[in-house]
């Protein structure tokens, strides 16, 4: 967005005059570029006043010139208002809404036309542009936000509802964003979306869009990432290549049901509408009261979807992730050697694997908790978050400062917003647990979901992460879980208004959050839902970190890695070693690395060799982990497209890079015939490449140490890496001499 270094810009800077003559008295429209480092949405009124968005793409050098953009579209509805910037409902506009409502008087209709705006600057990275606009019949206000973000060329967008009607208006529908794209295109609009179930998340589909309306959307109530994605990205004219095409990534910064319309409209032009879903969610709006919703976010780019991807990776670090710049700590989780069965016996002897390894931290997973009820298995003990003195009669804090003595890290696992009928906790609050009260209890993994609307739920679930770090200060890291969705959805706090509650319920999630946050801000915490089912934007603003999935099998974790690539930086992605699948313990090593690596295995199970590798290979990981972390990622050969995938990291001044390939398909000696194209590199400086992680004994595939190539040579020819059955995995460093 383009502003002056004045805090805080009038309207008249952002003004652009034209007129036009169609039939009716001469009007003057106010048009508004919403600008980032090479993209612009821009913003236009009409005769009548109605805000439209009249231009989404590549920004242009001479901004006068965005006046006239609406002037070269002869195209034309029988409504008129075919570019709305926020479509309301029941007055001029036949489309898809983006707001329905009903007035306090019963009335259905609404008509918003422009007011005023506003810019400021936030940052000098940062501006936020805000548009009010009224309906003329009701004292009804829309304010929509354009949070701009100059460097990265992204944009979060939101609006805020407000009236002061004599009585309660009803939001029947209330998206945060409406993105219209012009139908000049020949070969359409392409959407590329992900579904998915347990153990099998981010599912890529993409297809040509068709006219009418294809709408994505979840009504899980605790997750917005399990059977449908709202991550998607539309390619112009046809699908985005990783290095060339125009293509706009968006998403919902929302952790419960969402909603996402596409319409594409007889004019061939394509309308995005995106919020919360409104599905038996009408909300009850008193007057003076605001309605906020989620941010949408979205990047645009006429460089393909690596391009797109990179612009995202850097906004998630530097603005929306917890420590995005920082470090993170490899771990070694007790899950798959212990599943419930331990007791202080055991896990002294991992905290003793935990420091052979040479991981940082220690993870005590699921079954700590419960007396009454012990955590033996799934079906008891959730809700009652007191350690088990069967299994620990000393308590979480002789495991922390066992852990300290064994000089290494303690992290434990959490779900405090699920109840399991057996337990204490249901029998003191039954009126805490979103269930109906006149029909059978339907229960998600043994459990069911406690009323994060409800105030004093919210208390109790800030108070279970309070507690353990008030008695265990020292405590380093913990992996917060979801494992149920919202069955037979009712709120005893609520009352009447049951239609608020999968709103109510995210929001209540979200001030828990930021009460973790307030009060320790720089605590590592990983984001878990059943593997990957609560990955978005609106959740990851208070983790460092997420699960991508409880699928582990290397071979299906690439696939899965490579899709979460497209939105997510490697940072955030945390890839464990464990014992699924058949792959040798380098393939596994080699695919958790290329994220935030962690262990789930038995360290006593694992021969000579395979521990002194997997040692060495987290050595390498150390040296390595700032480029994989914090540098520009270039995915080079899909998984979908070939016998081998290949993707790499390369560190801002260039100097230093990694690169990962991975066998996926070995039918017919398979491997790599030809050279991988590499990217980000100087072209003109000298590189060595060197490959690691080797295992003891084998050779490299380079045929000695080390090999130099220019930069140019690596990116016009490439290297081959020499994937084949006798190395289904390679890592290749490379370093600028």
């Amino acid at each position: 967005m383009r502003t002056t270094q004045r805090k805080t810009l009038p309207l008249g800077l952002l003004f652009a005059g034209s007129m036009l003559l169609a039939g009716r008295a001469a009007a003057q429209d106010v048009t508004i570029p919403v600008e980032t480092q090479h993209n612009a949405i821009v913003l236009q009124t009409d005769a009548e006043k109605h805000l439209n968005m009249v231009y989404l793409g590549a920004k242009l050098a001479n901004t006068a010139e965005y006046a006239g953009i609406s002037k070269m579209y002869k195209q034309a509805d029988d409504s008129g208002v075919q570019n709305d910037a926020y479509t309301p409902s029941g007055s001029a506009s036949l489309g898809e809404p983006a707001i329905t409502v009903t007035h306090a008087d019963g009335n259905k209709s609404l008509n918003l036309t422009y007011v005023s705006h506003m810019v400021s600057k936030v940052s000098d990275d940062i501006s936020l542009l805000v548009v009010t606009m009224k309906d003329p019949a009701y004292d009804f206000e829309v304010k929509l936000y354009y949070k701009t973000y100059f460097k990265e060329d992204v944009t979060e967008q939101w609006s805020v509802i407000k009236h002061n009607e004599k009585g309660i208006v009803t939001l029947d529908k209330y998206a945060s964003a409406n993105l219209n794209l012009k139908g000049n295109t020949t070969g359409g609009f392409w959407l590329k979306q992900y579904h998915g179930n347990w153990a099998m998340e981010m599912q890529p589909e993409e297809a040509r869009l068709t006219h009418g309306i294809k709408t994505i959307d979840s009504k899980l109530g605790t997750r917005a990432n399990l059977y449908e994605h709202s991550m998607f990205a539309i390619s112009m004219d046809k699908p985005a290549t990783e290095d060339e095409g125009k293509v706009l990534y968006g998403a919902m910064e929302w952790s419960g049901n969402f909603r996402v319309d596409f319409e594409l409209d007889v004019a061939n032009n394509l309308k995005i509408i995106a919020g919360i879903n409104n599905a038996a969610s009408e909300y009850h709006l008193k007057p003076g009261v605001e309605f906020t919703t989620p941010a949408f976010l979205y990047t645009y780019s006429d460089h393909g979807k690596g391009d797109a991807s990179r612009k995202l990776q850097s906004w998630a670090r530097q603005y929306k992730i917890v420590d995005g710049n920082g470090s993170r700590l490899t771990l070694l989780n007790n899950w798959e050697s212990t599943y419930f069965d331990f007791n202080e016996s055991k896990l002294a002897g991992l905290l003793k694997d935990t420091k052979k390894l040479g991981v940082d931290l220690f993870l005590l997973d699921d079954g700590w908790f419960g007396n009454s009820h012990p955590r033996n298995g799934d079906n008891a003990g959730l809700g009652d978050w007191q350690e088990n003195k069967q299994k620990l009669p000393n308590g979480i804090s002789s495991l922390v400062k066992e852990a300290q003595a064994n000089g290494v890290k303690f992290g434990i696992w959490i779900e405090p917003e699920m109840v399991n009928p057996a337990s204490d906790l249901y029998k003191a609050h039954p009126d805490w647990v979103i269930k109906q009260p006149n029909r059978p209890e339907k229960y998600f993994r043994n459990q069911l979901v406690l009323d994060l609307a409800n105030p004093k739920v919210q208390d109790f679930v800030f108070g279970v992460v309070d507690g353990l770090f008030t008695k265990n200060p020292d405590l380093a890291y913990i992996k917060w879980d979801c494992n149920a969705v919202i069955y037979n959805a009712y709120s005893a706090y609520l009352k009447k208004d049951q239609s608020h509650i999968y709103v109510d319920y995210v929001n209540g999630l979200y001030n828990v959050l930021k009460r973790v946050r307030a009060k320790y801000p720089k605590v590592p915490l990983m984001l878990c839902s059943g593997g990957g089912g609560r990955v978005d934007y609106g959740a990851l603003q208070y983790f460092t970190e997420f699960w991508p999935s409880d699928n582990t099998d290397p071979l299906e974790r690439v696939f899965i890695q490579w899709e979460y690539s497209f939105f997510y930086p490697a940072i955030t992605s945390s890839n464990h070693v464990t014992d699924w699948g058949k792959q040798p313990i380098k393939y596994r090593v080699d695919v958790a690395m290329m994220g935030k690596m962690g262990f789930d295995i038995v360290i006593g199970k694992l021969s000579e060799s395979e521990l002194s590798f997997c040692q060495s290979a987290l050595k390498n990981y150390d040296a390595l982990k700032d480029v994989i972390w914090h540098g520009d990622q270039y995915r080079l050969a899909s998984p979908w497209d070939n016998d081998a995938a290949s993707i790499m990291y390369v560190n801002d001044d260039k100097s230093k890079a990694v690169m990962f390939n991975y066998l996926v398909n070995n039918r017919y000696g398979s491997g790599t015939k030809v050279p991988v194209r590499l990217k980000g590199l100087d072209p003109n400086k000298k590189y060595r490449v060197k490959e690691i992680n080797l295992y003891p004994g084998a050779g490299s595939v380079l045929g000695k140490e080390d090999l130099t190539f220019t930069g140019d040579f690596l990116m016009n020819v490439g290297i081959n890496p020499g994937n084949s059955a006798y190395h289904t995995s390679v890592v290749l460093e490379l370093e600028a001499i």
